[in-house]
């Protein structure tokens, strides 16, 4: 007897499961997310023996049992990748890869393959997108691979599973994640279902083999990963490539680590041959720097264990509008318009008759709050049409009295800023304390704006 369909609705942006259509989602509060997909019912399963016998099987274990050792880790000798994922690739994990079409991740993990597969590990990477000549192509760019590496394409899950039990690779590569189906579910590849079916059983392989998996995955107009939000969850880690694919600087960012901390990047240059690692990002931010140009500003962000030295660009003209307009590039929006309030309420700028654009250089996004000094000084120099000297590096927080508060790690910050070239740092009274004497450079502390005000 054939088993009878059933049509449920499910939200792309959760993975919400609901008979009916709705407008709005009751778990994440997303507007017009639904879809409706068919699905089977699922058979019976085990039967009561089997399921005695199953539990019999399944034993506790205690901490002390559990070996933890640094051969757990697989180090890929990418340290930009390494450092993102905390140490190495963990066995047994699933990491999640995302990005905009065309900016590299099929080829970092191919660079991948090919570091793992020179130390001897086996790999197995799987292709739904592409044929094996066009993956050879695009490997020959790359370098010469050992016999260590396979090749499928294939899109068929069950094939998939038989394949790698029968392998058993140390690693395995899905490309992509939306072009798998299982022949259980019986909606379309990309949908929902698929995407949290197939997930779920290469989460299985992965953990109950202990093989290392990365996963491709589409992302949508926002910049998210295509799917069910689930899917985020139900991974290891979550990387994320930054840059724009015309430009040739792309930053990799762990936004979910369960090994690891979530604030490490790495920089890589695309090139001919392929992702290049960038040892030293903040000479690289900080080329073509204009050295005599109000406005420009050069701040130190804290990006996990990595101080980099990054230029803040602000331009302020007198607006032709009734209402100012603000632009706002790499740097939230709302916190350059509260900087400002604070300059004209606290330093007496006016501000509300000038149209103001900043603008991070080199393509990062940055958050922290170290750089608001930064901002305050560049959006001063260019209303003043004063020029800051090239040689000196400003980093602090900025409260809404117009305090200067004092940021974490200060001493990386100076020692970065130093090793750099750089002759002079302004920085918080709070954290001066204890780094007089230890640096060359010359050191300024200062604990409000209006002392900002006599440097610039």
């Amino acid at each position: 007897m054939a088993k009878a369909k059933k049509t449920v609705f499910f939200c792309q942006n959760c993975g919400y499961e609901s008979p009916k259509w709705l407008g709005q989602c009751p778990g994440c509060k997303e507007w017009n997310t639904f879809v409706e997909e068919t699905v089977l019912p699922k058979s019976s399963g085990i039967s009561g023996n089997g399921q005695g016998i199953q539990k019999e099987r399944i034993k506790p274990a205690t901490i002390s049992e559990i070996d933890i050792t640094e051969d757990n880790r697989i180090t890929t000798n990418i340290e930009e990748l390494d450092r993102v994922l905390g140490g190495g690739l963990v066995q047994g994990s699933m990491v999640l890869v995302g990005g905009d079409p065309g900016i590299g991740k099929s080829t970092l993990l191919l660079q991948v393959c090919k570091q793992l597969s020179d130390k001897g590990h086996s790999l197995l990477y799987v292709s739904g997108e592409e044929s094996l000549r066009q993956i050879k192509m695009r490997a020959q760019r790359i370098g010469t691979f050992t016999d260590k590496m396979k090749l499928l394409c294939e899109t068929n899950l069950e094939t998939i599973k038989a394949i790698i039990e029968n392998e058993k690779p140390e690693a395995v590569i899905i490309d992509s994640i939306q072009t798998m189906y299982n022949e259980e579910v019986s909606s379309a590849p990309g949908s929902v279902s698929q995407v949290r079916e197939s997930t779920g059983v290469l989460m299985k392989i992965a953990k109950g083999i202990g093989i290392s998996m990365f996963i491709v995955g589409h992302v949508t107009k926002d910049g998210s990963v295509a799917g069910p939000r689930v899917l985020e969850h139900m991974v290891d880690t979550v990387l994320y490539f930054e840059g724009d694919r015309h430009a040739s600087y792309r930053i990799l960012r762990g936004v979910k680590n369960r090994f690891g901390s979530t604030n490490e990047i790495g920089v890589f240059e695309m090139r001919e041959q392929g992702l290049v690692e960038v040892k030293n990002p903040s000479q690289v931010m900080l080329n073509g720097r204009p050295t005599d140009a109000s406005g420009s500003v050069v701040v130190c962000s804290l990006e996990g264990t990595r101080p980099i030295l990054i230029e803040i660009q602000a331009l302020i003209t007198r607006t032709n509008f009734g209402l100012p307009r603000r632009t706002a590039v790499g740097i939230d929006y709302n916190r350059v318009n509260l900087l400002m309030a604070v300059l004209e309420k606290r330093v007496g700028l006016s501000l509300g008759e000038c149209d103001a654009y900043v603008n991070l250089a080199g393509g990062m996004k940055l958050g922290e709050p170290a750089i608001d000094l930064g901002i305050v000084a560049a959006i001063i120099s260019s209303y003043k049409n004063r020029v800051i000297d090239e040689e000196t590096l400003i980093f602090g927080e900025v409260g809404l009295s117009g305090e200067v508060r004092g940021v974490s790690q200060a001493q990386q910050r100076v020692k970065e800023a130093e090793k750099m070239g750089f002759t002079t740092c302004i920085m918080p009274k709070a954290n001066l304390e204890g780094l007089q004497g230890k640096f060359k450079i010359q050191l300024i502390g200062v604990a409000n704006l209006r002392e900002v005000m006599q440097y610039i």
